[in-house]
């Protein structure tokens, strides 16, 4: 089978919507060394994909009727949801782990990445969200309960966004009423990284954005998976409602 660095299910789905997944999936191409020198473990660790992610956004882009768009790459071989220019783009170290294979990348093999893998994931995510003028981009991540050495995250789910808040501030409020949840504005991490994915297609063309982060150990099977597509879907299709009166 040829290797292809993203997924699309739905492509022919009409929707507003478009659920994109930067770090579906913990896979190193076959033309790199394989597992980047890490041993299986840490390749199953939140450091080289966000686990859950894929599953939640298949199952929202079928609750939603939205095309979904996920990366075919782990984010140590190159992160999709940074600028060309992010010095974290080619991660060396991340959370106490040392990638071996991007100790010795130099500029040209970042630049076969990008050509290889990073852009062509970009361009396809760019002709999706074209095809309507009015599309509304869904960031699907997940983020770890813990970070070594580090305090233990509160929250159940974090919505993220920038100066556009258009979907997000509706989101959080749906959110904010359930009662199980602990919900996170802008958090675990900043909503707003200069050249990220959301940047990218959402706001400099204006688009309706929200980029939704799941604990993963809250969505570590199918069922819970699918059971988050399923909550989050009629908000978010309410919070669309409200940020458009």
């Amino acid at each position: 089978m040829t290797y292809t660095p993203y997924h699309i299910v739905g492509a022919g789905r009409n929707s507003p919507w478009l659920i994109t997944c930067d770090h579906a999936a913990n896979i190193v191409p076959p033309e790199l060394e394989a597992s980047l020198g890490l041993p299986p473990e840490d390749m199953a660790r939140h450091i080289a994909y966000d686990i859950g992610a894929a599953g939640v956004s298949r199952a929202l882009g079928e609750a939603l009727g939205a095309p979904v768009i996920c990366s075919n790459f782990s984010r140590l071989v190159i992160d999709p949801n940074r600028g060309e220019d992010d010095p974290t783009l080619l991660m060396r170290l991340y959370d106490g782990s040392v990638i071996p294979a991007n100790r010795k990348a130099d500029a040209a093999e970042k630049e076969r990445r990008l050509a290889a893998y990073y852009r062509p994931y970009h361009t396809a995510l760019e002709e999706l969200a074209a095809r309507r003028e009015d599309t509304v981009i869904v960031a699907v991540h997940s983020f770890t309960r813990q970070l070594r050495g580090r305090p233990e995250r509160p929250w159940h789910i974090g919505i993220l966004h920038a100066w556009d808040r258009r979907l997000s501030d509706p989101l959080i409020t749906l959110l904010d009423a359930e009662p199980d949840l602990a919900v996170g504005r802008n958090q675990p991490y900043p909503g707003h990284l200069p050249g990220d994915c959301v940047d990218q297609h959402g706001l400099k063309h204006g688009r309706q954005n929200t980029l939704i982060e799941l604990r993963s150990d809250l969505i570590e099977t199918e069922e819970t998976q699918a059971a988050w597509g399923a909550r989050l879907a009629p908000m978010l299709e309410e919070a669309l409602r409200r940020a458009d009166v």
